[in-house]
């Protein structure tokens, strides 16, 4: 007899159990051990179709294609990255969040910025958020203490799947607090010494707000994850930040770097102040590092 299977998206993933979130309810699951053998391992966000046991649980036999996916955390099928950036303790790392939005690029995942902290810096998080926002990212300024900002990250979320991800310290906990207070995230203290918290929470795990969005809380998400564990071609790097777009393939010679060459239409447009020469010195030290990349990293 043909087993009863469902098809829905994995919401958590916790001590080798995977939790399907199917039509007629949650089933808890574990991993068939053809994945281990195709060097396959299901993760929050995917889409699986599970067979049921007797006992109203059961087995992730198959996973729907992916449109994305990342390392650490594992997740797949975001819509949105939602960076987290304090404006002040600690200050904002514009080169560690442009390789951000790199990566979510690369990835084809919409970067969507957060300033945090705007209330002890008011003209500088604006300066900070109208850089990024020429550059064509939609970006929030907030006080997740007075709740500044809150309602229009809330609508950015609605009916998209986002992770947020954030350093310690930028108030990543604060702000999903202030979305949705049924996350109750203890939110740890600032060590005044590394500049960063203690994350407390110990899993991977989608939650579902009122207007319909859902929230990867990710755990420890930091930067230093992704920039470890996502990888960008150097040949790639260019269609990574979307503002060099109008320029590329307008360069006065092919396989044009953007770095230094004669008769580049990028260079050219930093020096009208089309593209912030922020952005580009932040190319440039990524391209040089994309550089060093060897072939069997890329594997």
């Amino acid at each position: 007899m043909e087993k009863e299977t469902v098809t829905g998206r994995i919401i958590k993933s916790l001590g080798g159990f995977y939790y399907v979130q199917a039509p007629g309810g949650m089933v808890e699951c574990r991993a068939r051990g053809s994945f281990r053998n195709q060097n396959i391992k299901p993760c929050v966000g995917d889409m699986a179709i599970a067979e049921l046991t007797q006992e109203g649980k059961g087995y992730v036999v198959e996973l729907l294609p992916r449109s994305n996916s990342l390392v650490r955390p594992p997740l797949a099928n975001l819509d949105q990255l939602i960076l987290v950036v304090s404006i002040a303790q600690p200050v904002p790392n514009a080169l560690v969040l442009d390789k951000l939005i790199a990566i979510a690029e690369c990835q084809r995942i919409q970067p969507v910025i957060v300033v945090t902290k705007a209330d002890l810096k008011p003209a500088e998080a604006e300066e900070f958020a109208s850089l990024y926002r020429k550059a064509g990212f939609p970006v929030v300024t907030v006080c997740s203490l007075t709740g500044q900002g809150v309602e229009g990250v809330e609508r950015l979320l609605a009916g998209k799947l986002s992770a947020f991800c954030g350093n310690s310290g930028a108030g990543k906990s604060s702000l999903l607090n202030a979305i949705d207070a049924r996350f109750a995230i203890n939110t740890g203290n600032i060590s005044q010494k590394l500049g960063r918290g203690r994350h407390t929470t110990r899993h991977v795990e989608i939650y579902t707000l009122p207007n319909g969005g859902q929230v990867a809380d990710t755990p420890g998400f930091s930067a230093v994850d992704m920039e470890k564990f996502q990888i960008i071609r150097k040949d790639d790097l260019q269609y990574c930040f979307r503002e060099f777009e109008p320029y590329i393939g307008q360069c006065q010679f092919t396989g044009c770097s953007h770095t230094k060459e004669r008769g580049c239409r990028v260079l050219q447009a930093v020096q009208a102040g089309e593209i912030s020469s922020q952005r580009h010195q932040s190319y440039c030290t990524l391209y040089e590092e994309a550089k060093l990349i060897k072939e069997w990293e890329l594997r």
